[in-house]
Order: C-alpha cells, then sequence, then structure tokens
C-alpha cells in the first residue's frame, strides 16, 4: 500500500476568462518510507496539488488516498496520519512556542507527549525560544515553529511545501538534518522547494510537474544519469554576445553551456575568445539536477 497515491486528479478554476485546469490526470504513487521531491515551475500546479492531499480544496476529478484511506470521504483518519508545513506563515499571536505545539497536538486528541515536543523545540532550535510569544519572532524563527507545528502528532507522513523558502542556511540545514533522520527511522517525506541542489540531495525519486501535467516521474539518479551533457563554466567580466548568450545559462557573472565533448567545450571557448572576452575559471561538471530540470520543461509541450 502507497503512503500516498495520486490517482488521476485533475483540478479547474473558473475565471473571468473561462475555465483554467491547474492540474490535468495527475497520476502517481509515494511509497511507504519514501523521500519524493515535486518540482516545477511556479504555476505548474504543486501547491494546487498539496492543497488537495491536505483536503484544503477539492479535486474536481480523481481521487488521492494517504496510507489507504480517501482525503475527501475518510478526512478525519487523513488528518491523523498527515503534517503538513504550508508555505505561508500562519501563527496565533496570542501563544508562547510550547503553548501552540501543546494545542496543535490537542487537536489531534494528544494530550500527554511533552518529551515528543521537547525533543521538537531542541532538534529545531527553538528550546531558548520555547516560552516567547509567537509574535516575537523572526521569520526565521516563525518557520521553525511551523515545521513543529506539523510534527507536533508524530505523523507517520510529513509534506513540506517550500520550507526553506527565504530562511537562513542555519535553519536549512537544521531542518533537513532533522527530517532526513525522521525518514530514516520510516516518516514518508514529500517535499517541494526551487532549491534544485537541496531536492538532489534528499529525495530518492522526483516527479515534475508543467502546466499541471506530469513530465517527468524517475528515480533521482537516473534522471541525472540520463542527462543530456556534461557542462561547460566559466565566469565573464562582460556580457556574451546575443547569439552566443542565446545558448547559455548565465547567472550573474557565471556562464554555462551544454557540452557532450571535448569539440564542443573548445567551440564554445573559441567563440568567447573571438568576442574578445576572457573566460575565467573554467570548468567541466557532470550534469546537475537544475540541467536536468531545465531539459525537462524545456522539452515538454
Amino acid at each position: 500500500m502507497a503512503a500516498i497515491s495520486f490517482q488521476s486528479v485533475s483540478k479547474n478554476f473558473v475565471n473571468a476568462r473561462g475555465t483554467f485546469k491547474a492540474l490535468d490526470d495527475v497520476s502517481f504513487d509515494i511509497q511507504e518510507g519514501e523521500f519524493f521531491g515535486l518540482l516545477g515551475p511556479n504555476g505548474a500546479g504543486k501547491t494546487t496539488l498539496i492543497s488537495i492531499l491536505a483536503g484544503l480544496l477539492q479535486a474536481s476529478n480523481g481521487r488521492i488516498q494517504v496510507q489507504g484511506m480517501d482525503v475527501q470521504t475518510q478526512s478525519a483518519q487523513v488528518r491523523q496520519r498527515l503534517g503538513v508545513v504550508p508555505q505561508e506563515l500562519v501563527f496565533d499571536p496570542f501563544f508562547t512556542v510550547r503553548e501552540a505545539l501543546r494545542f496543535q497536538a490537542g487537536y489531534f486528541g494528544i494530550n500527554n507527549n511533552g518529551a515528543w515536543l521537547d525533543e521538537l523545540l531542541e532538534c529545531l532550535g527553538l528550546a531558548d525560544k520555547a516560552n516567547h510569544n509567537m509574535r516575537q519572532l523572526s521569520g526565521g524563527m516563525k518557520r521553525r515553529v511551523l515545521v513543529a507545528q506539523a510534527l507536533a502528532h508524530k505523523p507517520p507522513v510529513i509534506v513540506l511545501d517550500e520550507p526553506t523558502a527565504g530562511v537562513d542556511v542555519e535553519l536549512r540545514q537544521t531542518l533537513w538534518q532533522f527530517i532526513a533522520r525522521l525518514n530514516r527511522e520510516g516518516h514518508t517525506v514529500l517535499l517541494t522547494t526551487h532549491y534544485l541542489e537541496e531536492a538532489e540531495a534528499l529525495c530518492s525519486r522526483i516527479a515534475m510537474l508543467k502546466q499541471g501535467r506530469v513530465v517527468a516521474l524517475d528515480d533521482t539518479s537516473t534522471l541525472l544519469k540520463n542527462a543530456s551533457s556534461n557542462v561547460l563554466r566559466f565566469k565573464l567580466d562582460e556580457q556574451l554576445p546575443p547569439e552566443l548568450a542565446a545558448q547559455a545559462r548565465i547567472t550573474g557573472r557565471i556562464v554555462q553551456f551544454p557540452a557532450n565533448d571535448a569539440a564542443q567545450i573548445e567551440h564554445y571557448l573559441a567563440a568567447v575568445r573571438s568576442a574578445g572576452l576572457v573566460a575565467q575559471d573554467v570548468e567541466i561538471r557532470k550534469a546537475d539536477l537544475e540541467d536536468v530540470f531545465l531539459d525537462v520543461m524545456g522539452a515538454a509541450p
């Protein structure tokens, strides 16, 4: 039995222009104990899919099951099994951190799990903030509390929707160490993130969405193995000519070209020299998940 099963899920929204299909026949399973990544550009349908999973939206068609329980018809049982960390910072300003966690556990009928709440506070770097009022916390600390609240009832399935968006490196490292530990202990994790290096490091399998459809679904290692090429990477202090720039991925001073062989590498470097530019810190690297993601998104209709 799958931990999460998406079965032909579609979602339509009606606006002034007509009907917009946010999800189009999405089907895949996430197995028990998996660390699974759900990737896609903004507007691809990731948050819509998670909102339906969490019971915040209703699918237009299809169904979702969590450990064999139907999200729509067995919502109370599903909520017991799910811990969802949303993108938005939502908190009650009148509670301390510890009170917020205790109340969250109480929603699930759990009243005597102080040891687990203490462990959450310690592992997420919140122990010294336990008696602080929520409105006194920084944005990063509030984000940690959101994670702790989602885990207060120790759910077997953890859903993380952009959990590290806009937060510092320390929180990212603290969070991933703890979530990776829970995953090793048997918890299933579903992650959406724009930090593709996180997905590559953490997720054993990945689905990619584009315009509401699944356009890739495979083991992370297989996706990387099937990448079309290696990458030529260097730095430039000046802009590339437009005809070269159109073939490159440029981030600030860093320029990257897909490079299948030595001849192609020399072709790009010669073109840079012909333009009167000097390539610095030249290196050849293996394609990473970002390269795969861009290839998939570029090829998918």
